[in-house]
């Protein structure tokens, strides 16, 4: 394949207010830099689009620097190397890095990791295999210290880390894994999923809906993905030093105005609960043990995953937008090749 002179990429055009919309981004081409010791050129076959990438349209202090205007975003990617200088890859390899949102990527080396798709199919280091499997095992274990033998409430669950939290539940010997979706349909897929029970957030208060999923006995553990509404009702269904996984809080991404916190957060002094915070990156120490387990894990057909594909770059924009008004099954992926 000859180098390419130019690439297409995803710029962020303008910063949302509320829900992001299609205006908010701009589909453009730009010149591909030549090669500098050390980098490789990667043709992108899979992006992944994610919650969290909504908070860094906001110039906002955060975890991880806001995406700047007039520049390409940033996400999971997954191709095939092209050209190299470095000695970590070779043209053919196959890598995961964090330049998704365009064609090419030029990418250091030391930020490229050769991927085994042999093992699995590539598009599984963007979800089970990858940064989202870490997400849901480290918040369930790592975070909110899970044992077996804990009942575990797990919200947005039909989601790309919600699903996988609550199968890793169940792997680890969970008592009782209850999850929440918005639609009938991601419901049924929950129970085939193994969870044991299930309910749909539109169909009345979370709260007297997680009561009766908990059939009497409460929970033990939250891994919490939505806040809102779904955290109030946590709270009040935890058993005493019950512990909750604060990974996200998507009811809370595009609205204007802040919300407030759980009404009845005074609960957790009386119940003695921990409510903790995480951001994946901080395990990423723990990434090579994750990974052993998950393959057995999927080896043994005790974790499957779901992946909802959609195809072309100038197609992201509108993936990501979808996928925030929970139109995915599993795992939101753009094919670019």
């Amino acid at each position: 394949m000859s180098y390419p002179g130019k690439s297409r990429e995803i710029q962020l055009a303008s910063r949302p207010k509320g829900w992001p919309a299609d205006e908010n981004f701009r589909l453009t081409e730009v010149p591909v830099p030549e090669l500098q010791d050390g980098q490789v050129l990667v043709r992108n076959t899979l992006m992944s689009v994610d919650p969290y990438m909504r908070g860094r349209m906001n110039d906002a202090k955060s975890y991880v620097p806001p995406f700047q205007l007039d520049q390409p975003l940033e996400g999971g990617a997954v191709g095939e190397v092209v050209e190299s200088r470095s000695e970590a890859h070779k043209p053919g390899d196959t890598v995961l890095h964090s330049f998704g949102w365009r064609d090419y990527a030029v990418v250091d080396g030391k930020r490229a990791r050769g991927i085994d798709t042999g093992l699995a199919p590539a598009s599984a280091y963007l979800g089970a295999l990858g940064l989202t499997g870490l997400t849901a095992w480290a918040g369930l274990t790592k975070v909110a210290g899970f044992k077996e033998g804990d009942a575990v409430f797990v919200s947005g669950a039909a989601g790309a880390v919600g699903s996988l939290a609550g199968q890793i539940a169940k792997a680890l010997g969970a008592g009782r894994v209850i999850g929440s979706a918005g639609s009938p349909e991601k419901v049924e897929r929950l129970l085939e999923l193994g969870f044991d029970a299930a309910f749909n957030y539109h169909d009345g208060p979370v709260k007297e809906q997680l009561k009766e999923a908990a059939a009497g006995d409460g929970i033990d553990v939250y891994f919490d993905n939505v806040g809102g509404e779904h955290l109030e009702a946590a709270i009040s269904v935890l058993n005493k030093y019950g512990r909750v996984a604060m990974c996200g809080a998507i009811s809370a991404y595009n609205s204007t105005e802040p919300q407030c916190a759980p009404r009845n957060l005074f609960q957790a002094i009386g119940k003695e609960l921990t409510l903790r915070g995480f951001i994946a990156n901080s395990y990423n120490r723990y990434a090579g043990e994750f990974a052993g387990l998950m393959a057995g894990w999927l080896r043994d057909g005790k974790v499957s995953y779901d992946e909802t594909f959609v195809d072309g770059l100038e197609n992201a924009p509108r993936a990501f937008i979808d996928m925030m008004k929970g139109a995915n099954r599993g795992k939101m992926i753009v094919r670019l090749a």
